[in-house]
This record gives C-alpha cells, sequence and structure tokens, in this order.
C-alpha cells in the first residue's frame, strides 16, 4: 500500500472557493480481485461517464466517524458520519447498510516527498462508470441532467487498486432535499437492481463498507 504524507494545505483566505457543506445517503460494496466482465456488461445498460483518479486516504491518526482525503491532489475533502438510517435490500439482489454523511470540500496543492511520521496517507487509484439518475415527478430517470439543486443519485462502478491488490467497487451516493435522500436512493437502486446480476455475484451486507472503513481494516505497513 503506497503511503504519502500531507505535503500543502489550503490556500486562500477563510471561506474563498470552499464547497458548502453537502449532505448526502450512501452506500457501497467493496470486493476483493478484478472487475468482471459481466457486471461491467450489466452496468452498461445505462449512460455513464468514466474518470480515472487517485485518491488520498489519511489512515493514520484514526479518526472515527471522519472520512479525510485528497480527491485527485486537487481537494482536501473531509465527510462526518451522521449515522445509518437503514438497509437497503434491493429485489433481493443486494442488501446494506445505507449511511448518512456530511461532506466539505477546500482547494489543496499536490502531494510531494515527506519525512518519515504521522500522518499517514495512502493511495487509492481509481477507474470510476459513473451513472446519474435524478428524481423528476415523483420518478427516478437515468441519464438526464436537472437542477444541481434537485434531488439526484450518483451510481458508480470502479476499478480499485492500492498497492499491488486490485478490488472493484459499487457505490450509491444520494445528494440534494435531505428529506427525499433515503427515498432517491432506495427508487434508483430499485431502477439499477431490476436486472438480475450475473450469476456467482452478491452485493450483501458482509461486503458492504465506506472507502475509510475498507481502509481501517487492512494492514498498514509500518
Amino acid at each position: 500500500m503506497s503511503e504519502h504524507p500531507l505535503t500543502t494545505l489550503p490556500t486562500g483566505p477563510p471561506g474563498n472557493s470552499v464547497i458548502e457543506g453537502l449532505s448526502t445517503v450512501e452506500v457501497r460494496w467493496i470486493l476483493s480481485g478484478q472487475l468482471d466482465a459481466a457486471i461491467a456488461g450489466w452496468f452498461r445498460r445505462f449512460p455513464a461517464e468514466t474518470e480515472s483518479r487517485e485518491d488520498a486516504y489519511l489512515i493514520r491518526p484514526v479518526l472515527r466517524g471522519l472520512s479525510v482525503k485528497i480527491r485527485a491532489g486537487r481537494a482536501l475533502e473531509v465527510k462526518m458520519y451522521h449515522g445509518c438510517p437503514g438497509i437497503l435490500d434491493a429485489a433481493g439482489r443486494a442488501r446494506g447498510r445505507l449511511e448518512s454523511w456530511r461532506k466539505w470540500s477546500f482547494p489543496f496543492g499536490p502531494l510531494g516527498p515527506y519525512g518519515a511520521g504521522p500522518p499517514v496517507w495512502t493511495v487509492v487509484h481509481k477507474t470510476r462508470r459513473i451513472s446519474r439518475f435524478r428524481l423528476a415527478s415523483g420518478r427516478i430517470i437515468s441519464g438526464v441532467p436537472g437542477p444541481a439543486t434537485e434531488s439526484a443519485c450518483a451510481v458508480e462502478l470502479t476499478d480499485v487498486r492500492s498497492g499491488s491488490e486490485t478490488w472493484w467497487s459499487l457505490g450509491f451516493e444520494a445528494t440534494g432535499s435531505p428529506d427525499l435522500l433515503h427515498s432517491t436512493l432506495q427508487g434508483t437502486a430499485a431502477l439499477v437492481f431490476a436486472q438480475a446480476l450475473p450469476a456467482d455475484v452478491e452485493f450483501d451486507i458482509s461486503h458492504c463498507q465506506s472507502y475509510a472503513d475498507w481502509l481501517s481494516r487492512r494492514r498498514v505497513p509500518e
């Protein structure tokens, strides 16, 4: 697992270029191994954009209830966990714990080499396929952009690499009106999982975890 420390603090006066705190409801499954072509084909029925990036996660010290990362070397993102609003059970094809988060993002400079010692960061390489859904007139619509304030859900299928290990992930993130986050995610999941999964693929509670939880459970080299 590759490690880099924090070297450059956010710049500019307080309040400048800072994204206002954003409430989300999320669910994610992370599984070991290479992403199967059958899963990629299953996901391909929805329009998707693709991006590749490296995110650096703070893994020491352990901050319970917080996820701290540097997104693509450009933004410092801090997420605070606000509890589990329920369990997602989508047509018996996926089961996972929903998580409520509050997220802030700040401008950030590039990472660079640094001497030994805390804090410790680990870099996660991601290639993401992202499909976007929105709630319109009481129903979930795929691939149709709407106003930024409208309730929406991003669904991502991601190839993940950390050190020499390969993983993959399916995640849902609902944003918009706080009162509609849960129903927007539930409706999106119902649409995504309406088609049966490829054989031998299971999204269950044992695979359900945030990136922060996943990294905290893995052995970090000293």
